[in-house]
């Protein structure tokens, strides 16, 4: 089941989602990466008696697996002698970042992440299972000490709790029918093209800014967009990576089509990033938790956990 259109930090900001580290410098400077973030001015214009090159078509990009922390700033192992349990939140169903397993018990990205942390730091871990609009009030009356839920890190929540370093992000890309795939996206690429995208979303909002000659076509749901593309009627869908790699790969798009060019990762339109939500004040936890973080993807672990969860690499 793939996931809703955003990682969340309320269930109508899910429009900016969930998972692990993607292979693209994801507005941070991290040196893995190449997220794309076009330039808005017009390309030059071509000498007299010359035409533009058309951009080539290509096949799609292997799996790319993302790396959201620079070796660089190798983060200094904190005290954690005061650290004895970890008691993480996070919510009920929202596959394939958090579900409940054939066991009963919590499974999912984001739940092995988190044990993954708790034996980098060598205490004991506990997840439980709750509404996702109920985390935070948790958090705050002390049911948990974190909140690993896929939670968009947004100014509003920042007044309430504080977060770690991001540990993924929710690009944006395009999506083409397999025919048609460009291995680069430029907004001169896309003039007088048929790109489909969500009305009124983050989406729509960017495409508007950086991409003003592509012919934009508005629909109202997920469906109508890929149905779309599907059948032909537009060029190109633009949205939520995360929720088109499922899409891409599962049943429902009849192997129709797959992504063209790389990730976008503007924060002012796609959010600053997914992270680790703890009491307002718990420096000892966050920054646990952040050195953990970096241990577990320094040593692979990480990649893992990408590899097994995403079969259609997001970036």
């Amino acid at each position: 089941m793939a996931p809703s259109q955003q990682a969340k930090s309320s269930k109508s900001a899910r429009s900016l989602l969930a998972g692990l580290a993607v292979g693209a410098c994801l507005l941070a400077g991290l040196p893995d990466a190449k997220a794309q973030t076009p330039a808005k001015q017009p390309p030059p214009a071509a000498p007299q008696g010359t035409q533009q090159a058309a951009p080539r078509v290509a096949q799609a990009a292997p799996q790319a697996v993302p790396g959201f922390w620079d070796p660089r700033r190798r983060p200094e192992r904190p005290d954690l002698s005061r650290l004895t349990v970890i008691r993480f939140l996070t919510e009920t169903d929202y596959p394939p970042f958090n579900f409940t397993g054939a066991d009963g018990n919590p499974a999912g990205f984001n739940v092995d992440l988190a044990r993954s942390l708790c034996e980098e730091i060598k205490v004991t871990c506990t997840v439980q299972m709750r509404r996702f609009e109920t985390l935070v009030d948790a958090l705050s009356s002390n049911r948990g000490d974190a909140i690993i839920a896929s939670m968009a890190v947004s100014p509003q929540l920042r007044a309430r709790v504080d977060f770690t370093d991001p540990y993924y992000r929710v690009p944006a890309r395009f999506a083409s029918r397999k025919d048609a795939v460009m291995p680069e996206i430029r907004p001169e690429y896309l003039e007088g093209k048929k790109v489909g995208v969500i009305a009124g979303s983050a989406h729509e909002a960017y495409l508007k800014a950086m991409f003003t000659d592509a012919e934009l076509h508005p629909y109202p749901n997920d469906d109508a967009l890929r149905s779309a593309l599907r059948k032909g009627e537009v060029d190109f869908i633009f949205g939520d990576a995360i929720s088109l790699a499922f899409w891409i790969n599962g049943t429902d798009s009849g192997d129709c089509c797959a992504f063209s060019g790389g990730p976008f990762v503007e924060s002012r339109f796609f959010g600053e990033g997914i992270g680790i939500a703890v009491r307002k004040g718990n420096d000892v936890l966050r920054q646990a938790l952040n050195w953990a973080l970096f241990r577990v993807w320094e040593k692979g672990r990480y990649t893992d956990l990408w590899l097994r969860y995403f079969s259609v690499s997001p970036f």
